[in-house]
């Protein structure tokens, strides 16, 4: 008789608090992150990770936003397209309403696919891939510039401030690096460079000779280099037990301390790198914060703007969902093409974004990497 009283008293109990967060609160906002926590790009996935956790934390502990706490889930792609879009639709099963993310176009893009037949918000703070804000996706935006804009700039910074007239490109063949690639080629070539040498390496690789020896033979004034950190630090370190005295230039993929500690210092001293502002150089009041918070919590500044940019894709959605007081995807995506103006974001002035997704304005600046194995903002920067 006991037993038949207690059971289903303790079922109620348990209904009773599942209706206030047993298994998980019922009233809480569901943000997902997708990025790369393991594998080449973890370094970034990691700074991802910790700008949210921190943003996160701060606005729970102010009361969260309209009223209900802020729930990350975080998945981790490990930058590859096939395990993205199994995060993406784990993400989708999660019923998150936004997510931020992915870290590389290749993952970017089969998650936007996703996303978009869920109809989740989705931002991207780093995949710059001109294509993926072609197709259409109502409810895709990014928060970084795109590489039709970098491609000029690096054009312009190798014959402006480098003073070359014969230069080699080359890529990884990934979605990012080729188009990143293709667009420097078409700039060069318009402003009357000589692109005396293009081609592709397999990021798989592991020993780049044969590829170097023949940029060594094309009498080149300067390389760009399109793809990402990992392999930027092996080409320069081959490049230089080759004895090539060629300038090489990484584009933003590349700007990574771990690309140094590939390279090692002494290869590494010399090499620039086009890419948006650093979190040091970003001399707004909201960037200064930022970094001064990061630095009191993890004990070190964020060194890639790729974190600072993950906070910013936080801040947008957050400005979205306060501003319509809603969590509404497609509400909040109508929010950021039309009424989204002129807002002091993480990275400097959020002018707007486009019909298609993409921030308006953009920020393209040169480093050199100095002695130390320090990326320093360069002297010389190309004309606007």
């Amino acid at each position: 008789m006991f037993k038949r009283i207690v059971v289903p008293i303790i079922l109620l109990g348990c209904l009773l608090i599942n209706l206030t967060g047993c298994g998980g609160a019922k009233d809480t906002i569901k943000i997902g992150l997708q990025g790369p926590m393991t594998g080449d790009y973890a370094y970034e996935g990691k700074g991802f990770q910790n700008a949210l956790n921190m943003l996160v934390e701060q606005v729970n502990a102010a009361g969260g936003i309209n009223g209900k706490q802020v729930e990350l889930i975080v998945e981790d792609d490990a930058g590859d397209p096939t395990q993205s879009a199994l995060v993406a639709q784990r993400l989708v099963d999660a019923k998150v309403v936004a997510v931020i993310g992915a870290y590389n176009s290749t993952a970017t893009e089969p998650a936007s696919e996703i996303y978009n037949e869920a109809g989740i918000l989705h931002v991207t703070p780093s995949s710059t891939a001109v294509r993926l804000t072609t197709k259409g996706f109502p409810r895709f935006f990014r928060v970084c510039f795109l590489d039709d804009r970098q491609g000029l700039f690096a054009a312009k910074f190798m014959q402006e401030v480098l003073g070359a007239k014969n230069v080699g490109i080359l890529h990884d063949n990934s979605t990012y690096a080729q188009g990143l690639a293709e667009e420097t080629k078409h700039y060069a070539e318009t402003l009357g460079l000589t692109v005396g040498f293009y081609d592709a390496i397999n990021p798989d690789d592991q020993d780049f000779t044969p590829i170097l020896t023949k940029i060594g033979a094309a009498n080149l004034d300067a390389v760009y280099f399109t793809g990402y950190h990992s392999q930027a630090g092996l080409l320069l370190k081959q490049s230089a037990e080759l004895g090539l005295t060629v300038k090489w230039v990484g584009g933003n993929a590349a700007n990574n301390p771990v690309m140094v500690e590939i390279a090692g210092i002494k290869n590494a001293e010399g090499v620039f790198v086009t890419t948006e502002p650093l979190p040091k150089d970003l001399n707004y009041p909201e960037a200064q914060k930022f970094v001064a918070d990061y630095k009191a919590k993890y004990g070190e500044e964020p060194d890639s703007v790729w974190t600072i940019m993950a906070g910013e894709a936080f801040n947008v959605i957050r400005i979205a969902m306060e501003q319509t007081k809603s969590t509404d995807p497609a509400t909040l995506a109508e929010y950021l093409h039309t009424q989204m103006k002129n807002v002091n974001g993480l990275t400097g002035p959020i002018l707007g974004f486009d019909e298609k997704g993409d921030r308006l304005g953009t920020i393209h600046v040169a480093y050199v990497i100095d002695a130390t194995g320090n990326f320093v903002l360069y002297e010389k920067q190309p004309s606007p």
